[in-house]
């Protein structure tokens, strides 16, 4: 793989990363509701408990797409 396909790879994966990230974003906004039930029943925790796990997932996704598709993609464009 040249530099220009890895470019384009990260490109993509960005991208797909942060519009997952945000329709995870829009479903805990839009759904919370019945997500938090789903979660409860599930899991057995209370409704801060799920708050904190939902905050921590959202923040763990975002580290997670900024270190392993955005920061490649800007390191490939600067270079």
């Amino acid at each position: 793989m040249d530099a220009t396909a890895l470019t384009h790879f990260f490109g993509w994966m960005t991208v797909i990363n942060f519009v997952v990230l945000t329709a995870a974003a829009v479903a805990l906004l839009g759904f919370r509701p019945v997500i938090v039930n789903i979660h409860r029943k599930l899991t057995g925790l209370d409704d801060k408990d799920l708050n904190r796990a939902y905050f921590s997932y959202l923040a763990n996704y975002k580290i997670m797409a900024l270190v392993t598709s955005l920061t490649p993609y800007l390191a490939l464009k600067l270079a």
